[in-house]
């Protein structure tokens, strides 16, 4: 019997796309036809490759309307936002800028007798198992320079988010990439095990739950394919005596409540220098109590509903054992009447927490942040730490030194000073402990879709 795959729309609660998974069968001839289209694309020059990427990004353009509605209904973010184009257009016109470079032999030598050089190579085929929270950004990351190096992509989305990957496809597939190049597919989980144990792929591209990436590496062990996982995170902001207050709050306010909370770099635990804490928790609240919950449609409605239930259960469950614990809640629901105590969620700060709370260690995902008083770096320091998680952490100080400083000490991806909650397609984009491993982006981002190859040519027999 086909198992259908659905979404339920966080909007309303209905059914709002479904699709039939493929049978195992069904999805190895799907991984053969990919890994058959593989020599042919990599012969193609560097230059046709990407021209057909960025023309495929062209067309996704022009569905912009429908990407932006589609989203709304799919995982609730509020279409006054617009969708992920600037983030989409933004890396893949900077990878297909550096690709020649990446992608350029590294010569050894170039003389009378001999000529060395490492050669990188496509993997071959490349397979995308991608998010709901951005799910075209998510893609992007991966799909971008897996295909300009000459891979195949086999792309499978998350089902709160289905209807990404056909876009994806359908316009890259306008744009003249063949249809064998890159797939849109909808599997279960034991489909999709079985095919990564079955040595389908040649890299696995991952982003999800810490559960979700220790699976993936198990159905790979022994397959000897590549991975990357982006993982939880539990991100830290710090802000520093000598920080912009003003400027703070807003990023990092920002940062903890966009996209209701559900950022892979969002904000979720904040320490503040005791100088600044009341002023910094004061701004804080009030900032919080102008959002505006509410249908993704209306154009007044600043914070969607969660993207399922579910998740907003779990944000719930955090919030109420913290204050059972003595933590104090700041926000009152009552001011935000679209709460439905389904998946529409108001947005909470809570002070009095420490780190035994299951709010200030575990993987929130949704529109809650707890702000705790430091005295020091030191113990700002031994706070951010104090995580399984590292993928980013915000800085907030008028001395680029003393962040840089902190920064080393701090076991993270990224550091940043003076912002938070982005990705700058230049740099990778990497996180340790349960955060995962791997790297997208930047030159290393082609390092993880194509594998080295060493040539010693002698150009002499004496």
């Amino acid at each position: 019997m086909t198992k259908m795959i659905q979404c339920i729309s966080p909007v309303d609660g209905r059914v709002y796309a479904e699709r039939p998974a493929l049978s195992l069968a069904e999805a190895e001839d799907m991984a053969a036809r990919a890994r058959a289209a593989q020599p042919a694309w990599a012969a193609r020059p560097l230059e046709e490759r990407i021209a057909l990427v960025k023309a495929g990004v062209a067309k996704l353009n022009e569905m912009k309307e429908r990407v932006v509605e589609e989203l709304a209904w799919q995982m609730g973010r509020p279409t006054r936002f617009g969708g992920e184009f600037g983030g989409v257009n933004d890396r893949t016109a900077y990878m297909s800028e550096i690709a020649e470079k990446s992608l350029a032999p590294m010569m050894v030598e170039e003389s009378e007798k001999f000529r060395r050089y490492i050669a990188r190579e496509p993997v071959g085929v490349v397979f995308i198992i991608a998010p709901w929270n951005y799910p075209y950004l998510t893609t992007i990351n991966t799909l971008v320079p897996a295909l300009i190096a000459g891979n195949t992509v086999v792309l499978k989305h998350a089902t709160q988010t289905m209807l990404v990957g056909e876009r994806l496809a359908e316009a890259f597939h306008a744009a003249g990439v063949p249809e064998d190049v890159f797939q849109n597919v909808y599997l279960t989980h034991d489909v999709t095990e079985a095919l990564i144990g079955g040595r389908a792929f040649n890299f696995i591209n991952f982003t999800g739950s810490v559960n979700g990436g220790a699976t993936i590496e198990r159905a790979a062990a022994g397959t000897f394919a590549g991975v990357g996982l982006e993982l939880g995170g539990k991100d830290p902001g710090y802000v520093m005596d000598d920080a912009d207050l003003d400027a703070a709050v807003d990023s990092l306010m920002d940062g903890a409540m966009f996209n209701a909370g559900q950022c892979c770099c969002g904000i979720e635990r904040i320490y503040v220098h005791e100088s600044l804490y009341d002023a910094f928790v004061e701004k804080a609240v009030a900032w919080v109590k102008a959002l505006k919950l509410g249908n993704p449609f209306e154009p007044e409605s600043t914070l969607g509903p969660m993207a399922n239930k579910r998740f907003a259960a779990l944000v719930r469950e955090q919030i109420a054992e913290a204050v059972a614990e003595g933590a104090e809640a700041l926000i009152d629901p009552a001011l935000f009447p679209a709460d439905d105590g389904g998946a529409y969620l108001a947005p909470q700060i809570l002070v009095n927490v420490n780190h035994e709370m299951r709010v200030m260690r575990e993987e929130s995902f949704g529109p809650v942040v707890g702000i705790m008083s430091v005295k020091d770096d030191e113990e700002a320091i031994a706070a951010m730490n104090d995580s399984p998680y590292g993928l980013t952490c915000s800085l907030w100080t008028a001395n680029p030194d003393r962040a840089a400083e902190i920064g080393a000490r701090v076991e993270t991806g990224t550091v940043f000073m003076n912002r938070c909650d982005y990705l700058d397609p230049a740099l990778c984009w990497t996180g340790c402990k349960d955060t995962g491993r791997g790297a997208a982006l930047s030159v290393l981002g082609y390092q993880s879709v194509t594998r080295p190859k060493s040539y010693h040519l002698k150009k002499v027999t004496k």
